[in-house]
């Protein structure tokens, strides 16, 4: 099932059970005094984070929630019980935007936001009795609970994204390093959603191939540079058997800073990949070139799949670079 990022839901919290009039039945007394009880709170819409990426798929059909009503007072002065509450899950990482413009994170797994409070319980006639009141017959009815519509968008915690034009290697690369079993094939938009690994304990996510002017809504980039701008650090990924490598560096760090002008300042690492496939001189000219374009002191190294020992040195000069960055 492909990744769902981004819903728009609508939700109301529960109205408040009624307050009631009701007397007490004292034998020989026709009305013994109040006796009606306070309704019960309406439930609340709760927003709770959990670790699965793909729970926003669970609401595609599903776009309305209502918390349950709290339960009108009875005799003997009986509150209502309380409605029950709503819990909403989504990804660690969602951004959510209500409709009366309140934005809120979350980010942390097991993290809870009540969204929308569930409307007061009434008073009961009982709540009114006084020296002066003896018998009241007023009550009063639950409040409303609020609602509104909300927009969730995932946007991806991970440690490191791996960035390149399409065919770049980055699949192929998390699947190396990681357990990640990334679909992998030699044609554009393998990737059709973020994949994550983890190496070492640290959070890798393989973003979908960049392509010129993903930045403006072209190719399927833009629907996931979002996933970028939570990485700690970024690691370009380039393809040495490509046409012009060079190029393709400057045009996916162009769209990052088009984007975000932020990402270009976060730490980089480059890989130039499939270095199997070139000769040794290309390689050297490579990073001469790239070089000049990357920040000052940035590490490059080329590299290949097919290699055991180089794929240690890649995975030992990723996990230096992630605890430089994090």
């Amino acid at each position: 099932m492909a990744l769902v990022d981004c819903i728009t839901i609508k939700a109301a919290a529960g109205k408040g059970g009624d307050g009631v009039v009701r007397w007490l039945h004292i034998k020989g007394k026709e009305k013994g005094g109040p006796s009606g009880g306070d309704g019960g709170r309406g439930g609340n819409i709760v927003f709770r984070a959990v670790r699965d990426l793909g729970v926003l798929a669970r609401y595609k059909g599903k776009t309305q929630f209502r918390a349950q009503n709290g339960e009108s007072g009875g005799s003997d002065k009986k509150h209502g019980a309380d409605g029950a509450s709503i819990y909403i899950e989504v990804p660690v990482g969602s951004v959510v935007t209500q409709g009366r413009g309140d934005v809120f994170e979350l980010l942390s797994d097991g993290q809870e936001v009540i969204a929308l409070k569930g409307g007061n319980g009434g008073y009961g006639n009982d709540h009114f009795k006084s020296s002066t009141n003896i018998n009241p017959y007023e009550a009063v009815p639950g409040q409303q609970g609020e609602s509104d519509t909300f927009r969730i968008e995932l946007k991806i915690i991970a440690d490191a994204g791996l960035v390149g034009l399409p065919n770049a290697g980055k699949s192929s690369l998390l699947n190396a390093l990681t357990r990640a079993q990334a679909k992998v094939g030699d044609y554009p938009f393998t990737t059709l959603e973020p994949n994550l690994g983890v190496l070492y304990n640290y959070v890798i996510a393989d973003i979908p191939g960049l392509i010129e002017g993903a930045a403006e809504g072209k190719g399927l980039g833009h629907e996931f540079l979002k996933h970028i701008e939570r990485t700690r650090g970024i690691v370009h990924l380039v393809a040495l058997d490509g046409e012009d490598p060079v190029k393709a560096y400057s045009t996916v760090r162009a769209e990052l800073k088009s984007y975000n002008a932020a990402l270009v300042g976060r730490p980089e690492l480059i890989f130039l990949t499939k270095s199997d496939t070139v000769d040794a001189g290309r390689v050297d000219n490579m990073k001469l070139a790239i070089a000049g374009l990357a920040a000052p002191g940035a590490t490059i190294e080329a590299i290949t799949v097919l290699d055991d020992a180089v794929m240690k040195t890649t995975s030992d000069t990723l996990v230096q670079f992630l605890q430089q960055s994090v």
